[in-house]
């Protein structure tokens, strides 16, 4: 079957069998390789995209599911120039990343919370990435990191 996408702002159309993931279409086909793949089972969050601006798990979405729609991968966020998504830029001030296979996703996920909660807290924070998952970290610089790039979006 064929499935029209807008990612990071490029139309593209895929033939891919009707089974297929939207992270398959990602990585395999588009070889976007920053949406991770960590579980299958969207339960920790490495592979969330935002679909028209929603976060979302793409292990768990058909890419016939996402027919149509704005996809924003990690690859998509800075500028064309090379400047950071202020988000991104908030997560390196802020040391929110050690291993980097999280990030991406706990990036978008981030930009789809403050987009809803620009003013969270940080037990918000907490609450609203709990489908996110870090070995890494232990969380505290990436509430650092989210609370800094949410004003910096809101700022910008």
């Amino acid at each position: 079957m064929q499935v029209q996408l807008k990612v990071n702002k490029r139309a593209v159309t895929v033939d891919v069998p009707p089974h297929t993931l939207l992270v398959q279409v990602l990585r395999e086909h588009l070889h976007m390789t920053g949406t991770h793949v960590g579980c299958d089972t969207a339960q920790c969050g490495a592979c969330t995209v935002l679909k028209d601006g929603q976060a979302v798990k793409s292990c768990n979405l058909l890419a016939a599911q996402a027919d149509g729609c704005e996809i924003t991968t990690i690859e998509g966020l800075a500028a064309e120039d090379g400047t950071m998504h202020p988000m991104q830029a908030a997560f390196k001030d802020c040391h929110g990343l050690q291993c980097g296979f999280c990030t991406p996703g706990m990036v978008l996920s981030a930009i789809d919370l403050c987009a809803k909660h620009p003013n969270a807290s940080a037990e918000e924070v907490r609450a609203n990435l709990e489908g996110n998952l870090c070995r890494c970290t232990g969380y505290q610089n990436i509430v650092k990191a989210v609370q800094q790039g949410a004003a910096a979006m809101a700022s910008a």
